[in-house]
C-alpha cells in the first residue's frame, strides 16, 4: 500500500485526464447524439438514412478500431492535435452514437398527440422537437443516459494505448516501478474507478428524481 500512497500525485493526476476526458466527451456526445435522434425522427429522409447508417456503424464497431481511425485518419486529412484531443474526438462519435439512441427513445416514448398539437398550432418541425418533445424526451432517458456515461468513465481506459496518460496509464507505471505491490495498486485504481461510477450513479439518481413529473 506504501506505494500507492506515495505515489498518489501520480494517482490523482492520471484520475484527472480520465474525468476530464469523461466529461468533455460526455458534453460532446449529448449534443452530437442529441443531433442525430432528430435526424432520425426528420421527416428529411436523407438527413434519416445519414444518422441510422452512423448509428448502426459506430455501434458496431469497436471502440478501439474507432481510435485508431481518428488517431491515423485525420492526420491524413491535415487535422493534427494532441492525443488528448484526439481520445475526446474518439470517445464522443463512439459514444454519440448510443446517446442518439437512448434519445430516440426518449423521443418515441412522448405522446405524438402533442407533436400534433403543436403543429396544429403552427409550430415547425424544429420548434416542435426543441420545445415540446425533447424537453419531455430527455425526462424519460435519465437511467439510460447513466449507463452510458458511467460505460464512457470506463471506455477512457482505451486511450491509455494512445499516449494520453489517464489513469490506466498512472496504474501501469506505478506496477512498473514498483513491481512487489501490483494487488495494492491495481486494488486502488480498482476502488477509485468505483468511486467515480458510484458518484456519477448518484448525480443521475438525484438529476432523475429533480426532471420527474410531479
Amino acid at each position: 500500500m506504501d506505494a500507492v500512497l506515495d505515489n498518489l500525485d501520480v494517482f490523482v493526476e492520471g484520475f484527472t485526464t480520465t474525468l476530464s476526458l469523461t466529461l468533455l466527451a460526455a458534453a460532446g456526445a449529448l449534443i452530437l447524439g442529441t443531433l442525430l435522434a432528430a435526424m432520425r425522427v426528420s421527416p428529411v429522409p436523407p438527413l434519416r438514412w445519414f444518422a441510422t447508417l452512423y448509428v448502426q456503424a459506430v455501434r458496431n464497431t469497436p471502440l478501439t478500431v474507432v481510435f485508431f481511425l481518428v488517431v491515423f485518419g485525420l492526420p491524413e486529412v491535415g487535422v493534427i492535435v494532441s492525443f488528448y484531443r484526439f481520445a475526446v474526438v474518439a470517445l464522443t462519435i463512439y459514444t454519440a452514437a448510443f446517446v442518439a439512441e437512448a434519445v430516440r427513445s426518449g423521443i418515441n416514448s412522448v405522446a405524438s398527440g402533442q407533436a400534433e398539437a403543436s403543429r396544429s398550432i403552427g409550430m415547425t418541425f424544429s420548434q416542435t422537437l426543441r420545445l415540446v418533445v425533447l424537453p419531455q424526451a430527455f425526462a424519460n432517458i435519465v437511467p439510460p443516459l447513466a449507463s452510458i456515461f458511467i460505460a464512457l468513465l470506463k471506455n477512457t481506459s482505451i486511450a491509455y494505448a494512445f499516449g494520453v496518460f489517464e489513469a490506466t496509464q498512472a496504474m501501469n507505471r506505478l506496477i512498473n516501478d514498483n513491481g512487489s505491490d501490483v494487488i495494492a495498486i491495481i486494488a486502488a485504481a480498482a476502488l477509485a474507478y468505483l468511486l467515480l461510477a458510484l458518484l456519477a450513479a448518484a448525480l443521475f439518481s438525484r438529476l432523475e428524481r429533480a426532471v420527474r413529473p410531479a
